[in-house]
């Protein structure tokens, strides 16, 4: 146990991806975590997101609208959580649950990267 969640594993391991998300404008460790428990059950981001920024005000202090949406069709578009993938792994085998995680990531985050690119363009327009 650790009395602040910024030193635990978890956030240790996502502070090492968050610069990953960082051209998609969520490179935050607090994000990154939401999103690996998103792993586990989609519906834990947003309640991960809730704890580590601990209100509301905090979050959107955070992110602005565009990076919101870019995050959201991040979460959309990202791997499906563990019990899709032992399926598929059950089903198909061990590379072709690797190969839906890593393609849908990448998938994910250019999608994610594109929300954004067009929302910068429209901001200087």
């Amino acid at each position: 146990m650790v009395s602040d969640s910024q030193d635990s594993i978890l956030a240790a391991v996502a502070g090492v991806i968050a610069p990953i998300f960082q051209p998609l404008g969520f490179g935050d460790w607090r994000i990154s975590t939401a999103l690996i428990t998103g792993f586990m059950a989609k519906e834990s981001v947003v309640s991960t997101l809730s704890v580590l920024f601990g209100s509301t005000e905090v979050l959107l202090g955070a992110m602005s609208p565009l990076t919101a949406a870019a995050l959201l069709v991040f979460c959309l578009l990202y791997t499906p959580c563990v019990a899709a993938i032992a399926s598929i792994k059950r089903e198909l085998g061990s590379k072709w649950a690797v190969g839906v995680v890593v393609g849908q990531c990448v998938v994910a985050w250019v999608a994610a990267l594109l929300v954004r690119a067009v929302g910068l363009m429209r901001e200087f327009v």
